[in-house]
């Protein structure tokens, strides 16, 4: 079993920032790419950015410039630095490992509950 807890959504205004933060845990023997979703309300769920375990890193054209993602040491967090946040950016965002190897030597695609992030005035 693995699981992602994601943090650190909440409500600023346009032009603030936020982090948000993704932690797995369980049984984890190894985890490759990681990566944030968003789905806005009434809209289907987008990819915002990924990152591999060499640190390659892929935006979504809409946050490009303002999103950075990041990976801690380990290997098994991932972070989500959001500047200059747009009232467009309001969804709720969700950590995505597509494939992670477990201790027992099954492959998993887990996905975070959500946080939600709005922007508005």
């Amino acid at each position: 079993q693995v699981q992602l807890v994601e943090s650190g959504g909440g409500l600023v205004q346009p032009g603030e920032s936020l982090r948000l933060s993704c932690a797995a845990s369980g049984s984890i023997f190894r985890i490759n790419d990681m990566g944030w979703y968003r789905q806005a309300p009434g809209k289907q769920r987008e990819l915002v950015a990924t990152i591999t375990s060499g640190d390659n890193a892929k935006y979504a054209d809409s946050v490009k410039g303002r999103f950075t993602i990041s990976r801690d040491s380990a290997k098994i967090s991932v972070y989500l630095q959001m500047n200059s946040l747009r009232p467009e950016d309001t969804a709720v965002y969700y950590c995505n490992v597509p494939r992670v190897l477990t201790t027992a030597g099954r492959y998993l695609e887990v996905w975070g509950q959500g946080t939600l992030v709005t922007v508005s005035s």
